[in-house]
Protein backbone atom coordinates (compact mmCIF):
# COMPACT_ATOMS: atom_id res chain seq x y z
CA UNK A 1 0.00 0.00 0.00
CA UNK A 2 1.10 3.56 -1.17
CA UNK A 3 2.19 6.02 1.54
CA UNK A 4 -0.70 9.16 2.61
CA UNK A 5 -0.43 11.58 0.30
CA UNK A 6 -1.78 14.96 1.11
CA UNK A 7 -3.36 16.96 -1.82
CA UNK A 8 -5.50 19.92 -3.06
CA UNK A 9 -9.16 20.21 -4.49
CA UNK A 10 -12.72 21.44 -4.66
CA UNK A 11 -15.70 19.52 -2.91
CA UNK A 12 -18.61 20.38 -4.83
CA UNK A 13 -21.88 20.32 -2.96
CA UNK A 14 -25.04 20.91 -4.08
CA UNK A 15 -28.63 21.03 -2.43
CA UNK A 16 -29.07 16.97 -2.76
CA UNK A 17 -26.00 16.52 -0.54
CA UNK A 18 -26.91 17.89 2.50
CA UNK A 19 -26.06 14.47 4.34
CA UNK A 20 -23.90 11.62 2.88
CA UNK A 21 -23.40 8.31 4.41
CA UNK A 22 -19.92 6.91 3.32
CA UNK A 23 -17.33 4.11 4.58
CA UNK A 24 -13.76 4.56 4.38
CA UNK A 25 -11.11 1.84 4.12
CA UNK A 26 -8.28 4.59 6.11
CA UNK A 27 -9.28 7.80 7.99
CA UNK A 28 -9.95 10.82 5.22
CA UNK A 29 -9.66 13.81 6.75
CA UNK A 30 -11.03 17.30 4.42
CA UNK A 31 -10.21 20.81 5.80
CA UNK A 32 -11.33 24.27 5.26
CA UNK A 33 -11.33 27.00 7.45
CA UNK A 34 -15.58 26.86 6.80
CA UNK A 35 -15.82 23.03 6.31
CA UNK A 36 -14.34 19.55 8.02
CA UNK A 37 -15.03 16.48 6.52
CA UNK A 38 -13.85 13.95 8.19
CA UNK A 39 -14.79 9.53 7.21
CA UNK A 40 -13.12 7.03 9.23
CA UNK A 41 -13.48 2.77 8.54
CA UNK A 42 -16.62 2.77 10.20
CA UNK A 43 -19.40 4.27 8.30
CA UNK A 44 -20.06 7.74 8.94
CA UNK A 45 -22.75 10.70 8.53
CA UNK A 46 -20.64 13.77 6.82
CA UNK A 47 -22.37 17.03 6.79
CA UNK A 48 -21.48 19.49 4.24
CA UNK A 49 -22.64 23.25 5.06
CA UNK A 50 -20.61 25.17 2.61
CA UNK A 51 -21.54 25.41 -1.32
CA UNK A 52 -17.62 24.93 -2.88
CA UNK A 53 -15.07 25.05 -0.92
CA UNK A 54 -11.11 24.97 -1.54
CA UNK A 55 -10.10 21.86 0.58
CA UNK A 56 -7.14 19.45 1.82
CA UNK A 57 -7.88 15.76 2.22
CA UNK A 58 -5.45 13.29 3.15
CA UNK A 59 -6.30 9.76 1.20
CA UNK A 60 -3.74 6.84 0.64
CA UNK A 61 -2.91 4.59 -2.35
CA UNK A 62 -5.25 4.32 -5.03
CA UNK A 63 -7.89 6.72 -3.36
CA UNK A 64 -5.32 9.37 -3.34
CA UNK A 65 -5.00 8.82 -7.16
CA UNK A 66 -8.09 8.98 -8.26
CA UNK A 67 -9.32 12.20 -6.32
CA UNK A 68 -6.00 14.33 -7.00
CA UNK A 69 -6.40 13.72 -10.89
CA UNK A 70 -9.89 15.96 -10.26
CA UNK A 71 -10.45 19.41 -9.92
CA UNK A 72 -13.64 19.41 -8.34
CA UNK A 73 -15.11 15.89 -6.33
CA UNK A 74 -17.99 15.14 -4.45
CA UNK A 75 -18.04 13.12 -1.29
CA UNK A 76 -19.75 10.26 -3.19
CA UNK A 77 -16.80 10.16 -5.81
CA UNK A 78 -14.56 10.00 -2.29
CA UNK A 79 -16.40 7.16 -1.00
CA UNK A 80 -16.62 5.28 -4.02
CA UNK A 81 -12.72 5.74 -4.34
CA UNK A 82 -12.62 4.50 -1.05
CA UNK A 83 -14.54 1.60 -1.39
CA UNK A 84 -12.78 0.52 -4.44
CA UNK A 85 -9.29 0.29 -2.57
CA UNK A 86 -10.52 -1.48 -0.02
CA UNK A 87 -12.65 -4.18 -2.37
CA UNK A 88 -8.74 -4.79 -4.51
CA UNK A 89 -7.20 -4.75 -1.16
CA UNK A 90 -9.30 -7.97 -0.10
CA UNK A 91 -9.44 -9.73 -3.56
CA UNK A 92 -5.29 -8.77 -3.67
CA UNK A 93 -5.06 -10.52 0.05
CA UNK A 94 -7.38 -13.60 -0.52
CA UNK A 95 -5.71 -14.23 -3.77
CA UNK A 96 -2.48 -13.87 -1.81
CA UNK A 97 -3.43 -17.10 0.88
CA UNK A 98 -4.84 -18.79 -2.26
CA UNK A 99 -1.26 -18.87 -3.63
CA UNK A 100 0.20 -19.51 -0.25
CA UNK A 101 -1.97 -23.05 0.15
CA UNK A 102 -1.26 -24.73 -3.35
CA UNK A 103 2.42 -23.43 -3.65
CA UNK A 104 3.64 -26.87 -3.90
CA UNK A 105 1.54 -27.97 -6.60
CA UNK A 106 0.85 -24.64 -8.23
CA UNK A 107 3.59 -25.35 -11.16
CA UNK A 108 2.36 -29.18 -11.18
CA UNK A 109 0.65 -31.19 -13.53
CA UNK A 110 -0.70 -35.15 -14.31
CA UNK A 111 -1.67 -36.83 -17.10
CA UNK A 112 -5.26 -37.07 -16.71
CA UNK A 113 -5.60 -40.71 -19.10
CA UNK A 114 -5.96 -44.28 -18.06
CA UNK A 115 -2.69 -45.10 -19.75
CA UNK A 116 0.14 -43.03 -20.90
CA UNK A 117 0.32 -39.39 -22.60
CA UNK A 118 2.62 -38.63 -25.78
CA UNK A 119 5.00 -35.82 -24.56
CA UNK A 120 5.93 -34.26 -28.16
CA UNK A 121 9.29 -32.05 -29.22
CA UNK A 122 6.69 -28.96 -30.00
CA UNK A 123 3.31 -27.40 -29.08
CA UNK A 124 1.62 -29.46 -32.24
CA UNK A 125 0.12 -33.01 -32.28
CA UNK A 126 1.97 -33.62 -35.59
CA UNK A 127 5.79 -32.61 -33.67
CA UNK A 128 8.24 -35.63 -33.06
CA UNK A 129 7.32 -37.97 -30.07
CA UNK A 130 9.67 -37.47 -27.41
CA UNK A 131 8.43 -39.36 -24.32
CA UNK A 132 5.46 -40.57 -22.37
CA UNK A 133 3.93 -38.83 -19.31
CA UNK A 134 1.60 -42.37 -18.12
CA UNK A 135 -0.67 -42.22 -15.05
CA UNK A 136 0.97 -41.66 -11.85
CA UNK A 137 3.57 -38.93 -13.17
CA UNK A 138 3.99 -35.89 -11.96
CA UNK A 139 5.36 -33.25 -14.04
CA UNK A 140 6.65 -29.63 -13.97
CA UNK A 141 5.27 -26.99 -16.00
CA UNK A 142 7.48 -24.78 -17.57
CA UNK A 143 5.80 -22.07 -19.83
CA UNK A 144 2.08 -22.43 -21.38
CA UNK A 145 1.49 -22.01 -25.38
CA UNK A 146 -2.21 -21.86 -26.85
CA UNK A 147 -3.36 -25.28 -25.13
CA UNK A 148 0.01 -26.69 -24.53
CA UNK A 149 2.15 -27.01 -21.20
CA UNK A 150 5.56 -27.20 -21.99
CA UNK A 151 6.42 -29.29 -18.95
CA UNK A 152 9.87 -31.61 -17.77
CA UNK A 153 9.68 -34.73 -15.91
CA UNK A 154 12.30 -37.22 -15.06
CA UNK A 155 14.74 -36.97 -18.74
CA UNK A 156 11.84 -35.93 -20.76
CA UNK A 157 11.59 -31.92 -21.29
CA UNK A 158 8.20 -30.99 -24.13
CA UNK A 159 5.12 -30.40 -24.57
CA UNK A 160 1.57 -32.02 -23.51
CA UNK A 161 -1.69 -31.09 -24.58
CA UNK A 162 -3.79 -29.14 -22.13
CA UNK A 163 -6.94 -30.87 -23.10
CA UNK A 164 -5.16 -34.23 -21.12
CA UNK A 165 -3.85 -33.10 -17.92
CA UNK A 166 -4.95 -31.61 -14.51
CA UNK A 167 -3.18 -28.98 -12.48
CA UNK A 168 -2.99 -27.25 -9.21
CA UNK A 169 -5.26 -28.95 -6.54
CA UNK A 170 -6.86 -31.15 -9.18
CA UNK A 171 -3.06 -32.58 -10.03
CA UNK A 172 -3.18 -32.88 -6.20
CA UNK A 173 -6.09 -34.86 -5.83
CA UNK A 174 -5.59 -37.25 -8.81
CA UNK A 175 -1.87 -38.09 -7.20
CA UNK A 176 -3.88 -38.97 -3.77
CA UNK A 177 -5.74 -41.43 -5.73
CA UNK A 178 -3.40 -42.90 -7.98
CA UNK A 179 0.23 -42.71 -6.27
CA UNK A 180 0.82 -44.95 -3.37
CA UNK A 181 1.40 -42.95 0.04
CA UNK A 182 4.28 -45.03 2.43
CA UNK A 183 5.27 -44.62 6.10
CA UNK A 184 8.70 -45.52 6.24
CA UNK A 185 10.14 -46.15 10.12
CA UNK A 186 12.77 -44.19 11.60
CA UNK A 187 13.45 -46.74 14.68
CA UNK A 188 13.58 -50.65 14.99
CA UNK A 189 10.99 -52.50 16.24
CA UNK A 190 8.22 -49.97 15.63
CA UNK A 191 4.75 -51.43 16.81
CA UNK A 192 1.95 -51.44 14.61
CA UNK A 193 -1.22 -51.59 16.79
CA UNK A 194 -4.75 -52.92 15.85
CA UNK A 195 -5.87 -49.42 17.13
CA UNK A 196 -4.56 -46.17 17.36
CA UNK A 197 -4.20 -46.26 20.83
CA UNK A 198 -0.90 -47.29 22.91
CA UNK A 199 -2.70 -50.26 24.68
CA UNK A 200 -4.24 -51.39 22.06
CA UNK A 201 -2.91 -55.36 20.56
CA UNK A 202 0.50 -54.89 18.51
CA UNK A 203 -0.29 -57.16 15.21
CA UNK A 204 3.10 -56.57 13.52
CA UNK A 205 6.35 -54.39 13.94
CA UNK A 206 8.48 -52.68 11.08
CA UNK A 207 12.41 -52.27 11.46
CA UNK A 208 14.11 -49.03 11.14
CA UNK A 209 14.26 -48.29 7.25
CA UNK A 210 11.00 -50.21 6.50
CA UNK A 211 8.05 -49.17 4.56
CA UNK A 212 4.32 -49.87 5.08
CA UNK A 213 1.77 -48.62 2.85
CA UNK A 214 -0.52 -45.92 4.04
CA UNK A 215 -4.34 -46.84 4.27
CA UNK A 216 -5.68 -43.03 3.13
CA UNK A 217 -9.30 -44.55 3.05
CA UNK A 218 -8.92 -44.99 7.32
CA UNK A 219 -10.23 -42.18 9.27
CA UNK A 220 -7.05 -39.98 10.28
CA UNK A 221 -6.66 -40.17 14.24
CA UNK A 222 -3.88 -37.67 15.70
CA UNK A 223 -0.85 -38.66 16.60
CA UNK A 224 -0.77 -41.82 14.41
CA UNK A 225 -0.61 -42.99 10.94
CA UNK A 226 -3.02 -45.82 9.65
CA UNK A 227 -0.93 -48.71 7.58
CA UNK A 228 -2.09 -51.48 5.64
CA UNK A 229 -0.38 -54.91 7.33
CA UNK A 230 -1.10 -58.02 5.56
CA UNK A 231 -4.56 -56.84 3.85
CA UNK A 232 -5.64 -55.43 7.45
CA UNK A 233 -5.55 -51.61 9.03
CA UNK A 234 -2.92 -51.43 12.18
CA UNK A 235 -1.55 -47.87 13.68
CA UNK A 236 1.62 -46.52 14.11
CA UNK A 237 2.83 -43.27 16.04
CA UNK A 238 3.38 -40.63 13.25
CA UNK A 239 6.67 -39.64 15.46
CA UNK A 240 8.38 -42.79 14.32
CA UNK A 241 7.77 -42.31 10.56
CA UNK A 242 8.19 -39.95 7.48
CA UNK A 243 4.98 -40.04 5.19
CA UNK A 244 6.12 -39.40 1.13
CA UNK A 245 3.64 -40.16 -1.54
CA UNK A 246 6.18 -41.58 -4.43
CA UNK A 247 5.22 -40.17 -8.17
CA UNK A 248 6.05 -41.61 -11.43
CA UNK A 249 8.05 -39.52 -13.87
CA UNK A 250 8.01 -39.52 -17.68
CA UNK A 251 10.16 -41.31 -19.44
CA UNK A 252 12.14 -40.66 -22.81
CA UNK A 253 11.14 -42.82 -25.87
CA UNK A 254 14.94 -44.41 -25.13
CA UNK A 255 14.13 -44.95 -22.06
CA UNK A 256 10.87 -46.93 -23.25
CA UNK A 257 12.58 -48.66 -25.60
CA UNK A 258 15.42 -50.31 -23.61
CA UNK A 259 12.24 -51.46 -21.08
CA UNK A 260 10.74 -53.17 -23.98
CA UNK A 261 13.93 -54.57 -24.49
CA UNK A 262 14.66 -56.27 -21.25
CA UNK A 263 10.98 -57.18 -20.29
CA UNK A 264 11.40 -59.04 -23.82
CA UNK A 265 14.77 -60.47 -22.56
CA UNK A 266 13.28 -62.03 -19.04
CA UNK A 267 10.20 -63.07 -21.38
CA UNK A 268 12.70 -65.12 -23.59
CA UNK A 269 14.78 -66.38 -20.41
CA UNK A 270 11.55 -67.32 -18.96
CA UNK A 271 10.31 -69.51 -21.96
CA UNK A 272 13.70 -70.78 -22.42
CA UNK A 273 13.69 -72.13 -18.61
CA UNK A 274 9.88 -73.40 -18.95
CA UNK A 275 10.92 -75.28 -22.40
CA UNK A 276 14.18 -77.17 -20.34
CA UNK A 277 12.16 -78.38 -17.14
CA UNK A 278 9.76 -79.49 -20.41
CA UNK A 279 12.63 -81.09 -21.87
CA UNK A 280 13.55 -82.47 -18.28
CA UNK A 281 10.31 -84.49 -18.20
CA UNK A 282 11.32 -87.32 -20.40
CA UNK A 283 8.75 -90.00 -21.47
CA UNK A 284 10.77 -92.34 -19.13
CA UNK A 285 8.23 -95.31 -18.78
CA UNK A 286 7.94 -97.16 -15.66
CA UNK A 287 10.37 -99.91 -15.05
CA UNK A 288 10.01 -102.83 -12.40
CA UNK A 289 13.32 -104.38 -10.95
CA UNK A 290 14.00 -107.14 -8.72
CA UNK A 291 12.57 -106.60 -5.40
CA UNK A 292 14.93 -105.87 -2.26
CA UNK A 293 14.19 -108.12 0.69
CA UNK A 294 13.51 -105.51 3.72
CA UNK A 295 11.85 -105.56 7.40
CA UNK A 296 9.06 -104.05 8.76
CA UNK A 297 11.10 -101.69 10.29
CA UNK A 298 13.00 -100.93 6.81
CA UNK A 299 9.79 -100.23 4.89
CA UNK A 300 8.69 -97.61 7.82
CA UNK A 301 12.12 -96.17 8.22
CA UNK A 302 11.61 -95.85 3.88
CA UNK A 303 8.01 -94.41 4.44
CA UNK A 304 8.95 -91.71 7.23
CA UNK A 305 12.11 -90.63 4.44
CA UNK A 306 9.33 -90.50 1.75
CA UNK A 307 6.68 -88.45 3.65
CA UNK A 308 9.86 -86.46 4.95
CA UNK A 309 10.84 -85.34 1.16
CA UNK A 310 8.00 -85.72 -0.29
CA UNK A 311 4.43 -86.17 1.93
CA UNK A 312 2.78 -83.03 -0.38
CA UNK A 313 3.44 -84.46 -3.71
CA UNK A 314 1.37 -87.20 -5.83
CA UNK A 315 1.99 -90.37 -4.98
CA UNK A 316 4.11 -90.72 -8.33
CA UNK A 317 6.62 -88.85 -6.65
CA UNK A 318 6.49 -90.18 -3.28
CA UNK A 319 7.49 -93.41 -5.51
CA UNK A 320 10.14 -91.75 -6.98
CA UNK A 321 11.49 -90.44 -3.91
CA UNK A 322 11.75 -94.25 -2.46
CA UNK A 323 13.07 -95.37 -5.90
CA UNK A 324 15.68 -93.33 -5.19
CA UNK A 325 17.03 -94.73 -1.96
CA UNK A 326 16.50 -98.18 -3.64
CA UNK A 327 18.41 -97.79 -6.82
CA UNK A 328 21.73 -96.18 -4.44
CA UNK A 329 20.90 -99.66 -2.54
CA UNK A 330 21.37 -101.70 -5.62
CA UNK A 331 24.16 -99.56 -7.18
CA UNK A 332 27.38 -100.60 -5.53
CA UNK A 333 28.15 -96.87 -5.04
CA UNK A 334 26.33 -96.38 -1.74
CA UNK A 335 25.68 -98.47 1.21
CA UNK A 336 23.74 -101.65 0.76
CA UNK A 337 20.80 -101.66 3.11
CA UNK A 338 18.20 -99.04 3.39
CA UNK A 339 18.95 -97.82 6.77
CA UNK A 340 22.99 -97.07 5.96
CA UNK A 341 21.51 -95.14 2.65
CA UNK A 342 19.51 -93.08 4.79
CA UNK A 343 21.55 -92.02 7.44
CA UNK A 344 24.73 -92.14 5.06
CA UNK A 345 26.05 -88.87 6.57
CA UNK A 346 25.04 -85.77 4.49
CA UNK A 347 22.89 -86.94 2.85
CA UNK A 348 19.48 -86.78 3.48
CA UNK A 349 18.47 -83.60 5.68
CA UNK A 350 15.48 -84.66 7.82
CA UNK A 351 17.43 -88.57 8.63
CA UNK A 352 20.28 -86.10 10.37
CA UNK A 353 17.62 -83.42 11.92
CA UNK A 354 15.81 -86.16 13.50
CA UNK A 355 12.93 -85.75 11.50
CA UNK A 356 12.78 -89.01 9.84
CA UNK A 357 13.01 -91.22 13.51
CA UNK A 358 10.02 -88.71 14.57
CA UNK A 359 7.79 -89.76 11.58
CA UNK A 360 9.08 -93.55 11.87
CA UNK A 361 7.84 -93.54 15.52
CA UNK A 362 4.95 -91.83 15.25
CA UNK A 363 3.35 -93.56 12.21
CA UNK A 364 3.68 -92.78 8.44
CA UNK A 365 0.56 -91.81 6.27
CA UNK A 366 -0.72 -94.44 4.30
CA UNK A 367 0.29 -92.84 0.93
CA UNK A 368 4.26 -92.46 2.30
CA UNK A 369 3.82 -96.68 3.38
CA UNK A 370 2.32 -97.75 -0.09
CA UNK A 371 4.91 -95.82 -2.01
CA UNK A 372 7.88 -97.60 0.02
CA UNK A 373 6.45 -100.99 -0.33
CA UNK A 374 6.33 -100.23 -3.94
CA UNK A 375 10.02 -98.47 -4.41
CA UNK A 376 11.28 -102.02 -2.32
CA UNK A 377 9.18 -104.20 -4.63
CA UNK A 378 11.07 -102.97 -7.77
CA UNK A 379 9.29 -99.98 -9.16
CA UNK A 380 11.06 -97.04 -10.41
CA UNK A 381 9.81 -94.23 -12.53
CA UNK A 382 13.02 -92.27 -12.61
CA UNK A 383 15.37 -94.20 -15.04
CA UNK A 384 17.56 -95.28 -12.51
CA UNK A 385 18.10 -91.93 -10.47
CA UNK A 386 19.86 -91.87 -7.14
CA UNK A 387 19.43 -88.21 -6.77
CA UNK A 388 17.00 -85.54 -6.74
CA UNK A 389 16.58 -81.87 -5.91
CA UNK A 390 13.98 -78.86 -6.34
CA UNK A 391 12.94 -78.61 -10.07
CA UNK A 392 13.34 -74.76 -9.55
CA UNK A 393 17.29 -75.76 -9.55
CA UNK A 394 17.40 -75.92 -13.31
CA UNK A 395 18.89 -79.57 -12.84
CA UNK A 396 18.48 -81.93 -15.96
CA UNK A 397 16.83 -84.63 -15.50
CA UNK A 398 13.19 -86.21 -14.92
CA UNK A 399 10.92 -83.81 -13.69
CA UNK A 400 8.01 -85.76 -11.16
CA UNK A 401 6.23 -82.83 -9.17
CA UNK A 402 8.18 -80.54 -7.81
CA UNK A 403 11.17 -82.56 -7.59
CA UNK A 404 13.75 -83.46 -10.54
CA UNK A 405 15.67 -86.84 -10.06
CA UNK A 406 18.55 -87.06 -11.83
Amino acid sequence: MNMNRRVKGRVAQNSALALATVAMAGGLVLTTPALTVQANATAGIVAAQDSDADVEYTATGHVAGVISSLNTISVEALSAASVAETETAEVSSSENTETEVDSEWANRLMANVEDELSVRSAASSDSELVGKLRKGDVATIVSTEEGWYQITSGNVTGYVSADYVVTGDDAKALAQSVCTTYATSTTGGLRVRSEAREDASVISALGEGEKAVVDTGAAAVDGWVAVSINGKTGYVKSDYVTVETEYGSAITIEEEKAAEAAAAKEAAEKAAKEAEKKNQTSSTTTTQKAAVAASVDETTLLAALIQCEAGSESYEGQVAVGAVVMNRVRSGSYPSSIYNVIYQSGQFGPASTGAVASVAASGPSGSAYSAAQAAIAGTDNTGGATSFKRASSGQSGVVIGNHVFY
